[in-house]
């Protein structure tokens, strides 16, 4: 798939470079209508669309380790590069495929330089969140002691790909980033990014999920927090001893840079 062919095919290109953007592809995906192996009670040759009330007997693959996948594709063409012999295709908006398939993996774009594999726990949290994974809540008692430093490692897969996502989200006035252990409790020490914002950081929150599901260090978990001057604790020590990763100045400078098609 060298030249996009729509929408979707553009939004998926561009999310195998950058991270940062992976929502956004989440979001046009579930918008989109994609192509699928098979045929239906309605006996027509060729590609067609699939219709309401529709039986749909949609293609398996059976994958180099014998585990089984349900190919889909951003469009005809995309079938067409892969398959040499003519086959019937239906298309079908994405998120009733997904409603159709869960419980199963799928893979969008198989044998393609650009696909993306997705697992049963995604399809999940794409359905119920608009990205391929969910965050947790959980709270921090007042009383629990923590520590927080900063690593002499630094994530620069992951901070860049949370630069990229922020600088879409003019809310966020800057984001920062430090090591965090809680000392009352068993728990590993933890990547911790603090999220200064003006209004509802809950959209910015979900999507930096997603984007650091893919980019964190392997084996490190990561925490979110708000951060809001004149607190104490996280906040205070972030505003107080760490320089931010993220400006809200730096974002539409950045933005312009990321679009595809500018460098």
């Amino acid at each position: 798939m060298t030249e996009p062919q729509n929408d979707l095919e553009e939004a998926l290109i561009q999310a195998a470079t950058d991270p940062g953007s992976r929502p956004i592809f989440y979001k046009k995906l579930l918008e989109s209508e994609i192509v699928v192996l098979g045929f239906s009670n309605v006996s027509e040759e060729g590609s067609r669309t699939a219709v309401e009330g529709e039986k749909l007997s949609i293609v398996n693959w059976e994958k180099s380790d014998g585990t089984k996948v349900i190919p889909f594709f951003t469009s005809v063409s995309a079938v067409q590069k892969i398959l040499e012999e003519e086959t019937r295709v239906v298309s079908l908006p994405a998120r009733n495929f997904f409603e159709m398939t869960k419980g199963s993996t799928v893979y969008l774009n198989p044998k393609l330089d650009f696909g993306k594999e997705f697992f049963p726990h995604e399809i999940e949290a794409l359905l119920e969140t608009g990205v391929n994974h969910s965050l947790t809540q959980r709270i921090v008692e007042e009383s629990t002691q923590i520590q927080l430093w900063q690593s002499a490692g630094y994530p620069t897969e992951m901070v860049s790909a949370l630069t990229s996502l922020l600088s879409r989200h003019p809310v966020v006035k800057a984001a920062y980033l430090c090591m965090m252990q809680e000392l009352t409790t068993d728990k590993v020490p933890t990547l911790l990014v603090g999220f200064e914002g003006e209004g509802s950081l809950e959209l910015v929150m979900r999507e930096a999920g997603s984007v650091v599901a893919d980019t964190a260090p392997k084996g490190m978990l990561v925490d979110f927090v708000e951060v809001t001057r004149g607190d104490s604790g996280a906040s205070g020590y972030m505003f107080e001893s760490v320089e931010p990763f993220y400006r809200r100045s730096w974002g539409a400078k950045l933005w312009n840079l990321l679009r595809p098609g500018h460098a």
